[in-house]
């Protein structure tokens, strides 16, 4: 074999093992910029930045077929209305109002689009389009569970309401997420 022959195969092999590198590093850097504090508890959670990183590619691929769409402004102020309401009952009626706070966001989600599976499904699918905070909405879950079983504080409940709030706005968008990305 030629010298010259072998030297443009290595150089190709170089070449293509250094592209192959950056290429996964920016993949990595998008998913860490696309999902915030979720690429890490993913990390955290797989234990392993490659598992995590295709976790989180599959859940794009998955939320990329649904039909997402924005509220119509009956939709929206229907919402703003039951969330209000919502609150305010909590005054009088904590453990009620957060059973009512997690209907309203499952109802949220479901006229938005999203499909209503099992809780972890749907925490994995909002984590795509809310990403920061998902992590509220998980929050909020463990203490309804809690005050299911009547083991929650007030001031959880509170803390749970907060947390579902953050969720319910971030979903109250009149955008869809493409249309927040190109400014429109």
């Amino acid at each position: 074999m030629d010298t010259g022959l072998v030297l443009v195969i290595v150089l190709l092999i170089v070449i293509g093992a250094v592209a192959w590198i950056v290429m996964q590093r920016r993949r990595s850097e998008e998913l860490r910029e696309r999902f915030g504090p979720e690429y890490q508890r993913t990390v955290d959670e797989l234990g392993d930045p490659r598992r995590a990183e295709t976790e989180l590619a599959a859940r794009e691929k998955r939320v990329e077929k649904f039909d997402i769409q924005p509220l119509t402004a009956q939709e929206h102020q229907r919402f703003t209305q039951a969330w209000g309401s919502t609150q305010s009952h909590f005054v009088d009626e904590p453990t009620a109002a957060i059973k009512q706070a997690d209907r309203l966001v499952t109802d949220l989600m479901r006229t938005r689009g999203y499909p209503i599976v099992d809780f972890d499904q749907r925490a994995a699918d909002i984590s795509v389009d809310h990403p920061n905070v998902v992590e509220n909405y998980r929050a909020a879950r463990l203490i309804a569970i809690a005050n299911e079983r009547e083991a929650a504080s007030t001031e959880q409940l509170r803390q749970a309401m907060v947390h579902y709030r953050a969720l319910f706005e971030d979903l109250l968008e009149t955008s869809t997420p493409m249309e927040k990305e190109v400014g429109r």
